[in-house]
């Protein structure tokens, strides 16, 4: 079979190896790969796997006998899927390699943070010495409250960290979780977004970006929080409205943030809009690298070598997404894992 994999900056070298050693034809293609090339690619192409790359309704016209579109992450929001499906193409991602591997990443930074990690790595760093003065003053995770919105896997994993491992109280906004499975998870359900920011000292965010979750947080709800919170993002930029975060920060509004993922990336010190974060001591910037660790890369090269497989033996794809519109595939031979 022909086998396309765009975003090849990041490296599969397990998937790559098998499909090459299986005597398949395997073209790898960079994320910033133009449409028009990208078309003539997949012309002849049977399996589509992506990370990045937007797979839009004229790559999917161009595409002759393509059988699926593999994901390999998380997010498809980035495949046109009623064009691929009205063409009897299947997409399907891998959603579960990377669970407690982002909540760790996002308690992380929030601890970080908590603890002044960073600008007293700065002080050390320039002055080799930093002595106990108010500037220095950090502040406990135990007995505060962390308001998490989109209460799925991550969240509730990031919720065990805080909750169990440092006692802090977890609160949770997902209007799509009822408050037994939030309790049953140890997530105190929070019946509005305002009363949950008005509450917390931290804030972590785990929703899906859609156009109900677009700019959740923007300049009225970033209002709303204490001047000391400290706002994670390891899900999706788009849920911030990252100018008006910006706008905070640089005013002392809030305390600090956490941030693994942008609406534009990547980042860069010259033209990027959100360029003056790099000037805070109160902010982490993560290069969208929370998922990326040995083990997860692991899962996900094994996994996303399974689907490739099903594909070639003509067998049910497996789908293990919860999202309704992977879900929806079942009239296209595919199978949801119970």
């Amino acid at each position: 079979m022909k086998i396309v994999r765009t975003d090849r900056e990041l490296e599969l070298p397990m998937v790559d190896q098998v499909l090459r050693d299986q005597g398949h034809e395997l073209v790898l293609l960079p994320e910033t790969v133009s449409e028009e090339a990208l078309c003539k690619a997949v012309e002849t192409c049977d399996i589509l796997l992506m990370c990045y790359t937007t797979i839009g309704a004229e790559v999917i016209k161009a595409a002759k006998q393509l059988k699926a579109i593999i994901k390999y992450g998380v997010g498809i929001d980035a495949i046109d899927i009623p064009a691929a499906n009205k063409k009897g193409i299947v997409v399907v991602n891998i959603p579960e390699y990377a669970e407690e591997t982002v909540a760790e990443g996002a308690f992380a930074m929030l601890l970080a943070l908590a603890k002044k990690m960073p600008a007293i790595q700065n002080k050390m760093r320039k002055s080799f010495w930093a002595w106990p003065t108010q500037e220095w003053m950090s502040q406990d995770i135990a007995g505060k409250t962390l308001g998490i919105i989109g209460c799925g896997r991550i969240g509730k994993s990031m919720a065990r960290m805080a909750g169990l491992g440092l006692r802090a109280k977890v609160i949770g906004y997902d209007p799509y979780k009822s408050e037994e499975h939030l309790a049953e998870n140890g997530i105190v359900k929070i019946e509005s977004l305002q009363s949950l920011l008005e509450q917390s000292d931290f804030i972590s965010l785990h929703a899906v970006l859609n156009n109900e979750t677009r700019h959740i947080i923007g300049k009225p709800e970033l209002a709303m929080l204490k001047k000391s919170a400290i706002i994670i993002n390891s899900a999706r930029g788009a849920l911030i409205d990252e100018e008006a975060l910006l706008e905070s920060l640089m005013n002392g509004q809030i305390g600090g943030a956490g941030l693994d993922v942008f609406s534009k990336e990547p980042l860069n010190h010259s033209t990027h809009p959100l360029r003056k974060l790099y000037e805070l001591e109160n902010v982490i910037l993560f290069p969208h690298l929370t998922f990326y660790t040995q083990e997860a890369m692991d899962r996900l090269e094994r996994e996303t070598l399974e689907r490739c497989v099903e594909v070639m033996q003509d067998r049910p794809v497996l789908i293990k997404s919860k999202d309704p519109r992977l879900q929806n595939q079942k009239r296209l031979k595919t199978i949801l894992e119970v």
